[in-house]
This record gives C-alpha cells, sequence and structure tokens, in this order.
C-alpha cells in the first residue's frame, strides 16, 4: 500500500473565489512524484476551528491511513494568519518563541523596510515576532520570502500523519517543497511511498463519449487492471491520462495501442505535449514566424502563442482587429469586402490572415472573425459563429466555419485552440509550404 496524502488549501480568498488555487494541482503533481498517494485536496477559510476540521477529517481516516497533510497559506504576519499556531496544537506540540529563526527573518524584513522609512518598527517587529514561534520539534524550513514553513511531525510516534506547513504565495510554495521533501521527518512520513507512471493522450475533434466507447472496447479486448484511467474535456480537447504501477507496463502498451488504432485521424500527442508545444516547436524546425489578426478573440491567440519562453523566435507579432476600421487600416482588408459579405465571414477570415502575413512579414498568418455573444447574433450569423483560416508561405488557406456552444469566454477560449490546430495542421502536412 502507497504512502497517502491529503492536501488543505487555507485562505478565506481562495474559498470564495477571489483567489484561484494554484497550489493544490501543482502540489499533486509533486506528490505523485514522490510516488505519495493524493486522497484529497480541502479548501477551507482563514477560521481556525475550520483548519483543525480539516486536519482531523484526514487523521481520522484508518482504511487506508492518511500519512502525510500538506497545508499551503495562514503563515503570514496578520492576525487571520494561524496555521502553524493550528497545526502545532493538533499534533499536540508546545509553541516557543524561536529567537534565532526571528533574527533571521527580521533581518529580511529589515531590507525590505527600507524602501519606507517611516513605518512602524515596533509593528513590524510584533508580526515578525509571530511568525517565529513555532511547534516544539518541528523541523523549520527556512523562509523563501518572511514566511518560515514547517515539518510538524505528531507528539507519539505513530500517533497520525506528519504535517508540512508550507507558506501560499506560489513563488513561496514551489522552492520550499523541494526542501521539505529531504527532510527526515518527511522522508519518514513517505516511507510507504511507491513508484507511479502517469501519461497523457490528447485528441481533438471527438467528444468524450467516443473515449467512453474505447475504454469499454480495451476493458473487453484486455482487462484494465492495474490501470487508473481519467477522461476530462478541456479546452476542446479530450484528455485521457492514466496512472500506474509499472507492473501494468504492459496491459498500459495494449490499451494506448487501441486508442492509437481507433483515433488515428484526431489523436494528437501521446507524449502528453500540448498543442502549443507542438506548434511552437514545428515552427522553430522550419523556420517560420507567425503572426495574428485576431477580432472575436481580442488577442487571446496570440497570448498563447507568447506564453513560452522564446517565443519571440517564432512569433512575428498580433493585430487586434476588433472594430471594422482597424481589420481595415490595420490588416488592409477593403472595406467593400466587408460591405459585401460581412465582417464575420470566410473572405474576411482569410484576408485577416494574409493581411497578418504581410504586415507582419511572418511566414504564417492566422485571421479570426467571429460572434462571441452575448448579443450581436442574428439569425443568419448567430452567437457562437465564428471563421478561422491559416495561411502559409503559399498563401494556401485552411480556412474553417465553427458553431460553438456556451458563452462568451467559452467561444472566445475555443476559437484559440481550433486555431491551434489548424496551424499545426498546416505544419504537419505541408512542412515545406508546398
Amino acid at each position: 500500500m502507497s504512502a497517502r496524502a491529503g492536501v488543505v488549501v487555507t485562505g478565506t480568498e481562495v474559498l470564495t473565489g477571489r483567489v484561484a488555487d494554484r497550489n493544490g494541482p501543482w502540489l499533486a503533481d509533486r506528490l505523485l512524484e514522490e510516488g505519495i498517494d493524493l486522497a484529497e485536496i480541502v479548501i477551507v477559510g482563514d477560521r481556525p476551528e475550520d483548519m483543525a476540521g480539516a486536519l482531523a477529517f484526514f487523521a481520522e481516516q484508518r482504511d487506508p491511513p492518511i500519512d502525510l497533510i500538506v497545508t499551503s497559506g495562514g503563515l503570514g504576519p496578520t492576525a487571520d494568519d494561524l496555521t502553524a499556531d493550528v497545526v502545532g496544537r493538533f499534533q499536540g506540540r508546545e509553541m516557543v518563541l524561536d529567537e534565532a529563526l526571528e533574527g533571521r527573518i527580521w533581518r529580511i524584513l529589515e531590507a525590505l523596510t527600507r524602501r519606507w522609512p517611516d513605518l512602524d518598527e515596533a509593528s513590524i517587529r510584533a508580526a515578525n515576532r509571530k511568525q517565529a514561534v513555532v511547534p516544539v520539534g518541528a523541523t523549520v524550513l527556512e523562509p523563501v520570502g518572511t514566511a518560515p514553513g514547517l515539518v510538524v511531525p505528531p507528539a507519539g510516534a505513530g500517533d497520525g500523519p506528519t504535517v508540512v506547513v508550507l507558506p501560499g504565495p506560489p513563488r513561496e510554495l514551489q522552492p520550499m517543497w523541494r526542501t521539505a521533501v529531504q527532510t527526515q521527518a518527511f522522508r519518514t512520513a513517505a516511507a510507504g511511498a511507491t513508484e507511479y507512471r502517469q501519461t497523457m493522450l490528447r485528441l481533438f475533434g471527438i467528444p468524450e463519449s467516443e473515449i467512453a466507447e474505447t475504454l469499454r472496447l480495451a476493458e473487453d479486448a484486455h482487462g484494465l487492471t492495474g490501470l487508473e484511467i481519467t477522461t476530462c474535456l478541456r479546452r476542446g480537447e479530450v484528455e485521457v491520462v492514466t496512472r500506474y504501477e509499472p507492473d501494468a507496463q504492459e496491459t498500459y502498451d495494449a490499451f494506448a495501442a487501441i486508442v492509437r488504432e481507433r483515433h488515428a485521424d484526431t489523436l494528437f500527442s501521446d507524449d502528453g505535449s500540448s498543442v502549443d508545444e507542438q506548434v511552437a516547436r514545428l515552427l522553430r524546425e522550419r523556420g517560420w514566424t507567425i503572426a495574428t489578426a485576431e477580432s472575436c478573440t481580442g488577442g487571446l491567440l496570440a497570448g498563447r502563442l507568447t506564453d513560452r519562453a522564446g517565443s519571440s523566435d517564432v512569433v512575428a507579432g498580433g493585430l487586434v482587429v476588433y472594430a471594422n476600421r482597424a481589420k481595415t487600416d490595420l490588416a488592409g482588408v477593403p472595406e467593400s469586402v466587408i460591405a459585401e459579405f460581412g465582417a464575420v465571414s470566410q473572405e474576411v477570415a482569410e484576408l485577416l490572415a494574409d493581411g497578418a502575413r504581410s504586415r507582419l512579414r511572418a511566414d504564417v498568418g492566422v485571421g479570426i472573425t467571429g460572434i462571441a455573444g452575448p448579443g450581436g447574433g442574428t439569425p443568419e450569423k448567430p452567437v457562437g459563429l465564428v471563421w478561422c483560416s491559416v495561411a502559409g508561405p503559399d498563401g494556401v488557406h485552411v480556412t474553417r466555419k465553427l458553431q460553438l456552444p456556451g458563452g462568451r469566454f467559452d467561444v472566445r477560449d475555443r476559437t484559440t485552440t481550433v486555431a491551434m490546430h489548424l496551424v499545426r495542421r498546416l505544419l504537419v502536412t505541408r512542412p515545406d509550404g508546398a
């Protein structure tokens, strides 16, 4: 039986949705890398009774038990930052002032406060002191920002899970996690860790129900014992994630072969790589650049293209041509074409792709025009209608008419995914521009 863990994300701002939880998913991946099975992620507000309740929820699990709890947040200097105190008392450990730690934190704060000479030093020192009160017997993780982390075993051996206490800001939590996993207390709690392998297959252009049928056929043909398979429809793509231990490798290979055979036309990634990563790689391999002219997506595609470091090697730039005048002035679409066919049309989308290529001197141009909603639709051109066109170095277009469901966000986001796949298709099928 593998070691098991629970994650407690604290913060009223996360619980209420004002801040998206980035730490829970990140920690889930890191636990998998350590061979630790994640049981559940719980989000609680900044109330000590709720934090203690979440810790108790995990500690009371017995079949199988939880060996490790990881918390994020609640380590700051303000009154609502109570995680260290709650965890210490939950683990049956006295809270004491670590004077050496207080001095180290103050040196960090002192350097920061030089920018604000009129601050109340006494108040800052009091807050500093609060962050240096830690459970007796805990391993202190040195601050990355101003908040130290902790690894807190239970007061009695075998009395429950060890708790890893990490700060909320991801820029502090992530490097501190790497320190936490090296501590003796962590390694002891994770002694039952096992090796997991995880793969992802990505498909585009099929409904999730098709994968359900494939799973049924694979189960009938080979059985899927030892495979934990999850499917997810995300950004218009179907992701099939499989987790398994090494002795199930043969079973996974048979399952993956069935997917490749049944979905040869829609499986675009069997190594987990995203379409964004593939487009960037293919452009770099060709030595080509890309440019965009976007109406309804307002620059979202250009944003995806420039998400990765080094994108300046392949992205020439982007035009946001929301108004008809911008389509004409920036992308060179003739007013007469807009008047005859309308701004949302195949003709305009292809001219936008051409305009992006020529105006920004790129090898590949993408043109997007549509009606994202919630208003602006007509019976002839309803909300969700989008035209997307990609033009390669030879000037030939790959163009697609879309009728997308959902609200404004869904239409715009899904459009960028379709555009990425059209670019990929051009790069794969016409590698030499011929």
